[in-house]
């Protein structure tokens, strides 16, 4: 959670305990509006990551910010994880951005530099680690590549990845606490007008949730 007044981060939060994140968050909006020195109607928009991740934290922070757009009348703007990985790396013209997604997968996306920030290359992905490394080098047509990603180890093994070393490309390990990062490429969006309300903002879950694979599996089977 972070307040920024333009490009300052005035205050940030990190969710670095056991508590469960849903019961975190208010506390800790309230918290670092009270170390910024405003109150939430002071506030001129939010930026909210829209996924992937977790079906329980991606919701838990959407279900907020729609509810305080819904009271205070502000916009918003979603932000994908992947591109708050993405804009911390050392930029070439080509960033693959990553990060773990469990059962032996990856979520992922490429992005190319797009003016002062960046433009998504195909569509973020659910994949399995050597096969994100092809799909990443197919849709950066050959270009060198950065990597970016807080769980490099996801490729580093990889024999697929190897074969991008020895072209002298590396994974870069970034921050994964992205709120500053989100709140400024959100603030980008705000004053570009390249945002939504409460009732159009919508979560990138990438992969379906357990829930739907079971019952969808369970349907084709008869039960």
């Amino acid at each position: 959670m972070a307040v920024l007044r333009d490009e300052v981060i005035l205050a940030v939060l990190s969710h670095e305990t056991n508590q469960e994140y849903s019961s975190w968050l208010l506390p800790a909006a309230s918290a670092v509006l009270r170390n910024a020195g405003l109150r939430m109607d002071e506030v001129g928009g939010y930026a909210v990551a829209a996924g992937p991740g977790s079906f329980t934290g991606v919701r838990v922070g959407l279900t907020s910010v729609k509810a305080w757009a819904e009271v205070y009348g502000k916009p918003v703007a979603g932000v994908s994880r992947l591109e708050a990985f993405a804009a911390q790396a050392s930029r070439t013209s080509r960033v693959a951005a990553f990060v773990d997604a469990q059962r032996g997968q990856l979520f992922g996306a490429v992005y190319r530099q797009d003016g002062s920030g960046l433009a998504k290359i195909g569509e973020e992905m659910v994949i399995a680690p050597a096969k994100f490394v092809e799909t990443a080098v197919e849709l950066a047509n050959e270009e060198k590549i950065t990597w970016a990603s807080s769980d490099a180890w996801l490729l580093s093994g990889e024999g697929a990845w190897r074969e991008r070393e020895k072209r002298g490309e590396s994974i870069e390990q970034v921050s994964a606490t992205l709120a500053g990062i989100l709140g400024r490429i959100g603030l980008r969006r705000l004053k570009e007008g390249k945002t939504t309300d409460a009732v159009g903002l919508n979560a990138n879950y990438v992969r379906r949730s357990d829930a739907e694979i079971f019952w969808k599996g369970g349907a084709a089977h008869g039960h």
